[in-house]
């Protein structure tokens, strides 16, 4: 990852990033600092650079025709310097990721989301090689809320049919399977396996490149908290977010009330994840027993 050998019109690279966790707001917090006059965001949401694991020979075999589909549009897109605002994509050549800052000119704050960066095992140790003094914003949900809201957009994009219950069967059954290899179901229930992927941005980038939040803490007072975070990012914190449409919200269709979850749901993931969040608490030092009950 050696940006000496670019050509300096190839060289600008983000100083800050929105790792994740996904479904947690932070496709939200993409579109509105993208209309901060101080803040440029990489036009390509999601471009997974660091996350190695996001690969396409990575892919479930079942996936693999979508995913060279999407890959050769994608080409398509860089090729023609990323005109536009695009969601997905894995950029793999660091000129190609450079290409993304291009047309960035004298905003203070120069980022890109992509929120697999939390899960991946890569990520932390590749951004903190090559940008040290990054700053990453870091929003957690409560897991099995955050399992809920992802099983939803699967609904609303038609991935998947089944009742949330169903779901839980499947992903967790899928658990038996090689958690190298990306589908459907992996890593549906990883993503909110918080402590390990915390502890990696805590051990390779200072506090104070650390913004760590929580969903709850943005239903609070939304204004309040971004106001922070854009003071986290030295940029104006008098600009108010703005209301945007995000692509990604989840639009059931009709009929879909029987999916809802039950009680039952919510406590097969408790238990799946208590002792990943009585580990985050220790780590962090914040009472996370609302996630328990």
């Amino acid at each position: 990852m050696d940006v000496t050998c670019l050509p300096k019109r190839h060289t600008r690279l983000p100083n800050f990033f929105i790792a994740g966790a996904p479904k947690a707001g932070t496709d939200l917090l993409y579109y509105q600092l993208d209309r901060h006059p101080q803040v440029f965001m990489s036009p390509l949401k999601e471009p997974n650079y660091f996350a190695e694991e996001i690969r396409i020979e990575r892919f479930d075999p079942s996936l693999q025709p979508r995913i060279k589909t999407s890959h050769a549009e994608l080409r398509a897109y860089l090729d023609a310097g990323a005109p536009g605002k695009r969601f997905g994509g894995i950029v793999t050549g660091l000129e190609d990721y450079c290409g993304l800052f291009a047309s960035a000119h004298g905003e203070r704050a120069i980022g890109e989301g992509s929120v697999c960066y939390l899960w991946s095992r890569t990520a932390a140790a590749g951004i903190a090689s090559l940008i040290p003094h990054a700053r990453v914003i870091i929003v957690l949900m409560d897991p099995a809320e955050r399992a809920y809201q992802q099983y939803l957009k699967s609904l609303s994009d038609g991935s998947v049919t089944h009742s949330f219950s169903t779901h839980l069967d499947l992903a967790f059954d899928d658990l038996l399977k090689p958690q190298s290899q990306i589908r459907l179901f992996n890593p549906f229930l990883a993503f909110g396996e918080y402590a390990e992927q915390v502890d990696r941005y805590l051990k390779r980038f200072p506090p104070e490149q650390l913004f760590l939040s929580f969903y709850e803490d943005t239903q609070r007072d939304y204004h309040q908290w971004f106001a922070q975070l854009l003071t986290f990012l030295e940029v104006d914190c008098s600009v108010p977010p703005e209301e945007v449409d995000v692509p990604s919200t989840p639009h059931l269709p009709p009929g879909t009330a029987e999916r809802r979850r039950v009680p039952e749901d919510r406590a097969r993931l408790v238990a799946y994840y208590e002792r990943d969040i009585l580990r985050l608490q220790s780590l962090i030092g914040r009472d996370l027993s609302s996630w328990l009950d």
